[in-house]
């Protein structure tokens, strides 16, 4: 089962509105060997495709580096579907290469509809599990939210925000 906060969930879906009719696509960070995403890393898809995402090869690089500097994983990764239904395409399986990561699909074909959903992919083996979305954290409490987002990630769905307006 994936567990994830209200406002990561949010963001990746903003995300994949923001940048409909492209394939929207990132990584959520988490602690290594927690399975808790944290840290929302939107990426640009290099492909620039209403059917297909490919994370650019040099900031994938380093978004990576940057997890193993912070002893954190890749927990999540997401990408959208913008004419079809929030499941993996054979491509998908084919480069899904982290076998303990949770890769969402959101679909964006309806407007004003969520499709979301979580699968694993192990040896081109696909598996959906359940996604339970949990409340933030509550004011006053310290540290980052109920899942660990930060201002930074407040900043970088700002940022997100910001492109789709452009």
């Amino acid at each position: 089962m994936l567990t994830i906060s209200q406002a990561l969930h949010a963001k990746i879906l903003a995300h994949a509105r923001a940048d409909h009719p492209d394939e929207a696509c990132g990584v959520i960070a988490g602690p290594a060997g927690t399975d808790r995403p944290e840290r929302f890393i939107p990426m640009a898809n290099a492909e620039r495709s209403p059917t297909f995402y490919r994370f650019d090869s040099m900031e994938q690089l380093s978004v990576w580096r940057e997890m193993d500097d912070r002893d954190e994983e890749p927990v999540v990764i997401y990408h959208s579907h913008t004419a079809t239904e929030a499941y993996p395409s054979r491509t998908d399986i084919a480069y899904a290469s982290e076998p303990g990561a949770h890769y969402v699909l959101v679909s964006t074909r309806e407007p004003d509809t969520a499709e979301f959903r979580s699968f694993r992919i192990t040896d081109g083996t696909v598996t959906e599990e359940d996604v339970r979305v949990v409340p933030d954290a509550q004011p006053g409490e310290t540290g980052p939210d109920a899942a660990g987002a930060t201002a930074a990630d407040a900043a970088a769905a700002d940022a997100v925000a910001d492109a789709a307006a452009e």
